[in-house]
């Protein structure tokens, strides 16, 4: 009975010693073996033998592309305007032994070095050109990441700006900036219509009176033709002279007359003398 029971202990431990010596690594993950305590060696995917009791596994690190995800964060603008920022990022272990030894914890440390990063990018640039730059800040988060990640084992493959938007705050302030802006352009707008409209009144009214001026010159240049050839014509003999001007003058007393508006018909005091002027020279 005794000897039975000691077959089957035997058994047992035969059977758990050869479950810790044989292990099947599947694939995308990379197992770090140690060996009292210092490491060893890594196993790669597949059917691996380890030494039981004396190698122990220790870490089980995935290979597989990481999503980390940067929680969304407060930044303060070189211009002092406070803005939120969260991003994700794509990594990939590429050396087991620096991610498991290089640093305590290789997803906090890096997901802590990217949020570092992006907030000192960030916080070197003015508020409009943070918002508008995004691809520049991706580009840039990444370069000053890739190098500290190497040291750890780790490649970064892509970082992506998920959203990067002002504070409420300051969105309210934005909205309010934007409106006065908006009155401020349509005053301009009216202003400078108003402007223009008084210029080109301005300009009518000038070559209006040039127009005006340019025709009395014309009349003037007319009447002066005009009394140069009758004054040519009659010499030092001024009768036919003060016939016409008579002649013309009577005819505009009797328009004067015919008029529905006119009440009194004026004469002029001097009417007799002009006529006996006449009739003498006859």
């Amino acid at each position: 009975m005794a000897g039975i029971i000691i077959s089957v202990v035997l058994l047992i431990f035969a059977l758990t010693t050869v479950a810790m010596g044989v292990h099947i690594v599947p694939q995308g993950e990379e197992w770090i073996v140690q060996r009292l305590g210092r490491y060893h060696e890594t196993l790669l995917p597949g059917l691996r033998f380890i030494i039981p009791y004396i190698d122990s596994i220790n870490y089980r690190i995935t290979t597989k592309d990481i999503i980390l995800d940067i929680q969304e964060q407060e930044v303060i603008t070189h211009d002092n305007a406070l803005i939120l920022v969260n991003a994700i990022a794509f990594i990939k272990v590429t050396d087991s032994t620096k991610a498991v030894y290089g640093v305590e914890n290789y997803i906090e440390a890096i997901r802590n070095m990217i949020m570092t990063t992006l907030r000192s990018i960030v916080g070197e640039m003015e508020l409009d050109h943070a918002l508008s730059k995004r691809e520049m800040i991706k580009t840039r988060l990444k370069a000053s990441v890739a190098d500290e990640a190497m040291d750890w084992g780790l490649t970064v493959k892509s970082v992506e700006i998920q959203d990067i938007k002002p504070s409420p705050s300051m969105q309210r302030a934005m909205e309010l900036q934007a409106a006065a802006e908006r009155e401020r352009k349509a005053m301009v707008t009216r202003a400078e219509g108003e402007k223009q409209a008084m210029i080109l009144t301005a300009e009518a009214r000038l070559e209006s009176a040039k127009r005006d001026a340019e025709a009395q010159i014309t009349l003037a240049d007319a009447s002066s033709q005009a009394i140069g050839k009758v004054t040519g014509a009659l010499g030092g003999n001024e009768l036919p002279a003060l016939f016409l001007l008579g002649e013309k003058y009577v005819a505009n007393l009797g328009k004067l007359a015919e008029s529905n508006n006119a009440k009194t018909l004026l004469l002029p005091a001097d009417l007799q003398n002009a006529l006996r002027g006449l009739f003498r020279h006859s």
